[in-house]
């Protein structure tokens, strides 16, 4: 019924402006699709079934996002819990806030703390005034559009409006008639309301500077957060400022400062501007951020924004410039909001703060919030790198200095100052994004200072056992470390350093000491997963891996079984689920569906064994099935837009490899896809016959010449290009050959 309801949009469908097309709510609610039907429904979903979006006001990889806060989990937005599998169960029963906060995740899980700083709070005499600061109150009118958040509070009555700048955020309320409106400004605030999930400073000074401005230097997590503060609106008459402790006013000082803020001593702190309004006045908050100086947060505000308006003037045609470099035709209305609302989530990490780190003093690229880079790096950090190139250039140049000043390269880079906490997760990830880089020609980096790092960091943490015993547990290290060493060895190679080359080339092939007999991966522990979900990630050497595995049909009837063909519906888990429920679900082996990512590329497993039809089969499911344009429209954590971004890959028929010069061509549902790419080429993808039931591939050609390879090289793409795909409903063997291997062909 899904499939005709959408089929019978495509006739009455007329495109629309981009930005128009996309609903931040998408993710921000637990999932609210139908239930998953026929293939799709044999999949089973372990981990939590929400997006963990949020609806704030951000640019397209920009350093601020701002939103209203409820303390939920994990982005500090939201009426939920802690949730680390099933269906999240709701820590308030509607939608609560205390004011609007800055720096958020983006559809991650365990986070917890570490964002939601500096809460502006607008408050009134007649609920309390300063008092109140803390209270939560109803959220009413939610709207959202990208570079911009509006809302209006119970009680209160106040409008809220939020929009963003390079580093910084302007707030505008609009409040009732009121003997004294007040702006309070919690410096002091951070993480969310969960078990170990607020954040508080470690040493903190703010101080009142003029009437209307304020500045504070609050250390949060190692992290130095400069913010400077203006307010406007206030009339002349009756107006006042204060700094405030624990809620009540500091009359007379004009700053304060703390040395060694615990639980036992902290007591929120902040600034607060209040004055008498009439109805309907509005007042304006900027707010800017440096973590490097007090000037340069004052030169980011003073640089920012002359009003509201303006602010999001500019936000909105950022946007504009970031979505427009994909245009696609035919679809449906829903398809179309779908794939734009992905595109927007892919776009919102990693946050760009050059000239900025904390951590060295020299100005530079730097890049934060790689939160879940073990996601990223298959998806959302390939579509960054093919669509904007100087990001891409910056991006890797700012991982390049982080591992020369922490000694490593990161899995997961956050706002916060220490070792790499997510090391246990994954391995390698960064050697994966270079090399992908390199692939793509990226200008402005140093090749040979990217392969001194690459095989420098190839040695920690789990690398040390893989060096020494060339098999690491948990077993999946053995493969990321493998894959690292491939990555390093294409690069070295470009630089003419074939020692290194002739090394990491060596190294890379212990990929197979990570299998068994039965050509599944060895017993061992997995990270969010089993065995199954990590046993046919695409590798550098796919043909290798077939044949050990016993040849292309046993490693097709392995692949069916871990999709389902032929299997009962699952159960998917409900609230709560029992440790019982969860083990018998582990026990299937089976796809986790698109609600994690473990086992996001395996679709495309099939491809290396010349069965582009199930792909097909299997990536049309995901696309209709786990994805909507409600706020429950996503069946698992975006994870910094890794899960949106195998939509926007998928729907317009490719998957790129992460770290390998190779584009797999899957099964695109719009008939018409262009990429606007940096270097000023237009590559075209042409479906014009696609539909739900055509949706494998019968024959392509690449600018009128017949294509007869199920894959495209980068400088396919790049040099602009035009990919016409005839659509069928019949299965078919479309071409028999193979993408690259190393046993075979270099890749």
């Amino acid at each position: 019924m899904l499939e005709e309801n959408r089929e019978a949009e495509r006739s009455t469908y007329e495109p629309a402006r981009p930005r128009d097309c996309v609903n931040p709510f998408i993710g921000t609610e637990p999932v609210d699709l139908p239930p998953p039907t026929g293939l799709a429904a044999k999949w089973w979903w372990p981990k939590p079934q929400v997006g963990n979006t949020h609806p704030g006001a951000c640019r397209p990889m920009g350093t601020v996002s701002a939103t209203a806060y409820t303390g939920g989990y994990p982005t500090g937005y939201g009426r939920y819990g802690k949730s680390l599998e099933g269906k999240p169960v709701p820590f308030i029963d509607r939608m609560l806030v205390s004011g609007f906060t800055h720096f958020q995740p983006s559809g991650v899980g365990a986070i917890r703390k570490y964002y939601n700083y500096c809460r502006v709070t607008p408050l009134t005499a007649e609920i309390g005034g300063l008092g109140a600061l803390g209270t939560a109150w109803e959220v009413l009118d939610e709207q959202a559009s990208p570079g911009y958040y509006a809302c209006r509070l119970d009680k209160s009555g106040i409008r809220a409006e939020i929009t963003v700048t390079p580093r910084g955020a302007v707030h505008r309320y609009t409040f009732p008639k009121s003997e004294r409106a007040s702006l309070a400004v919690d410096f002091s605030h951070g993480g969310i309301h969960i078990e170990d999930g607020r954040t508080i400073p470690l040493r903190a000074e703010f101080r009142l500077l003029g009437t209307r401005t304020a500045e504070a230097c609050v250390t949060m997590e190692g992290l130095p957060i400069r913010a400077a503060v203006e307010v406007h609106g206030f009339g002349p008459a009756d107006f006042e400022s204060s700094l405030w402790v624990a809620g009540e006013p500091l009359t007379g000082e004009r700053e304060k400062s703390y040395d060694y803020i615990r639980e036992s001593n902290y007591q929120p702190f902040g600034v607060v501007f209040s004055g008498p309004t009439e109805e309907g006045q509005v007042v304006e908050v900027h707010v800017a951020f440096s973590f490097r100086s007090r000037q340069q947060a004052w030169r980011s505000l003073s640089g920012g924004a002359r009003d509201f308006d303006s602010a999001r003037t500019v936000t909105e045609s950022c946007w504009d410039d970031k979505l427009g470099r994909i245009d696609v035709s035919g679809g449906t209305e829903t398809e179309r909001r779908v794939f734009y609302s992905a595109l927007y989530h892919s776009l919102i990490k990693p946050c760009e703060a050059n000239d900025e780190s904390p951590f060295w003093p020299w100005d530079g690229p730097f890049y934060f919030d790689f939160s879940t880079m073990w996601d990223m790096y298959k998806t959302q950090l390939p579509l960054v790198l093919s669509l904007f190139p100087q990001h891409g250039a910056d991006l890797i140049n700012s991982m390049l200095t982080v591992v020369e000043m922490e000694g490593n390269f990161p899995i997961g880079y956050r706002l916060a100052r220490g070792y790499d906490r997510f090391a246990h997760q994954a391995s390698a990830l960064a050697h994966v994004v270079i090399a992908d880089a390199f692939n793509r020609g990226l200008e402005g980096i140093d090749w040979d200072r990217a392969v001194t790092m690459m095989w420098k960091d190839a040695g920690r943490a789990y690398g040390e056992a893989f060096l020494q015993d060339g098999v690491v547990h948990p077993i999946t290290h053995t493969l990321d470390l493998a894959y690292g060493c491939y990555c390093t060895a294409q690069v070295a190679q470009s630089i003419g350093d074939d020692a290194t080359a002739t090394k990491m080339m060596r190294l890379a092939g212990r990929w197979s000491n990570a299998y068994d007999d039965n050509g599944l991966l060895r017993e061992s522990t997995y990270y969010e997963g089993t065995l199954w979900n990590y046993s046919f990630r695409l590798l550098h050497d796919m043909a290798g891996r077939i044949a050990l595995h016993g040849g292309d049909e046993k490693f097709v009837a392995d692949l069916d079984r871990f999709f389902g063909f032929g299997a009962p519906d699952v159960s998917i888990p409900g609230r709560q689920p029992s440790a019982e429920e969860m083990a018998e679900g582990y026990a299937l082996g089976r796809f986790e569906g698109l609600n994690n990512e473990p086992d996001m590329e395996v679709p495309y497993a099939y491809v290396y064994a010349g069965r582009h039809d199930r792909t097909c089969e299997i990536v049309r499911a995901g696309m209709a099935q786990m994805y909507g344009d409600s706020p429950g429209g996503m069946v698992g954590n975006d994870d910094s837009g890794a899960m949106s971004s195998w939509y926007v890959w998928n729907a317009i028929g490719l998957f790129p490899v992460a770290g390998q010069n190779v584009y797999l061509i899957g099964s695109p549902i719009f008939t018409r896809s262009q990429l606007r790419l940096g270097n000023g080429s237009i590559f075209t993808i042409e479906a014009p016959e696609t539909s739900a039931e055509r949706k494998y591939v019968a024959s392509a050609t690449l600018n009128g010449k017949p294509l007869q390879r199920p894959y495209l090289r980068w400088q396919d793409i790049a040099a602009g290009a035009t990919l016409h795909l005839e659509m069928t409903a019949k299965r078919t063997a479309w071409t028999t050959k193979r993408p690259p291997s190393v046993s075979v062909n270099e890749c």
